[in-house]
């Protein structure tokens, strides 16, 4: 029969073969998953290949995009105000150190020694100190230390130095006399006695109800005492002097 004419020692070549280990099985089978995964492309991503390398600065200087460029938070009125606060800045420092090199500086308030005035509150004086200005030129009333001499009036200026002196209700001063000269100004009758040493001189209105000093520091000028001439000439009349005997 067929069977029968097949081949002994295939048979026994076939069941001579042992049986498959299952461990051994299972062994080769995880041997085989890993090589298969060794292998690129076998079910794992393969290695990444490294780019060009990218230098940092380059990058950096790298010009921004039209939208990122166009996104700028910074407004021109903003930048306009930025480059002008500056110059605004610069202009009040000029301006307030201008101001402040014209305002007039303060001065101590000028203290003067007393002088014999009997006539000092009579109406002559009363009449006249009302009517001297704030300013004579370039010199501007002082304020006295108290208390102050009556009847008496000051003038310096801005920077202080040798004052303008005005007192009226005096006594006839002791150098005036018959033979002493006087000098006119503006319709007022005066007569000078000089002090060498203060460098100032001092003019008496001779011609009126009561004498009224002017002490005025040398190189003073000439305006200081036709102020005053003017004052007197409008406020007090005039009368013919008395000097002393000789």
């Amino acid at each position: 029969m067929a069977a029968d004419s097949s081949d002994p020692t295939a048979a026994n070549d076939r069941d001579d073969t042992p049986p498959a280990d299952p461990s051994s099985l299972a062994a080769h089978g995880d041997t085989t998953a890993e090589e298969s995964s060794a292998v690129p492309g076998a079910g794992a991503a393969p290695p990444s290949t490294p780019g060009p390398a990218v230098d940092i600065d380059e990058a950096t200087d790298a010009p921004a995009p039209a939208d990122e460029a166009a996104s700028t938070p910074y407004s021109p009125a903003l930048i306009a105000t930025a480059v002008a606060l500056p110059v605004i800045l610069i202009v009040g420092v000029l301006v307030a150190a201008f101001i402040a090199l014209r305002a007039p500086v303060e001065r101590e308030p000028l203290a003067l020694g007393p002088v014999p005035a009997p006539a000092a509150e009579g109406p002559a004086c009363l009449a006249l100190l009302p009517a001297l200005p704030a300013d004579l030129g370039d010199y501007t009333k002082s304020t006295l230390v108290e208390p102050a001499p009556p009847a008496t009036r000051a003038w310096q200026h801005p920077d202080g130095g040798e004052p303008v002196v005005l007192r009226c209700g005096l006594d006839r001063p002791l150098e005036f006399n018959r033979a002493s000269p006087l000098t006119e100004v503006n319709g007022v009758q005066w007569f000078q006695v000089r002090d060498e040493v203060g460098k100032v001189g001092t003019w008496f209105a001779v011609d009126r109800e009561t004498y009224i000093a002017l002490t005025i520091p040398d190189g003073s000028g000439a305006g200081a005492i036709q102020t005053v001439s003017d004052v007197v000439a409008a406020t007090l009349p005039s009368r013919e002097p008395t000097p002393g005997e000789l």
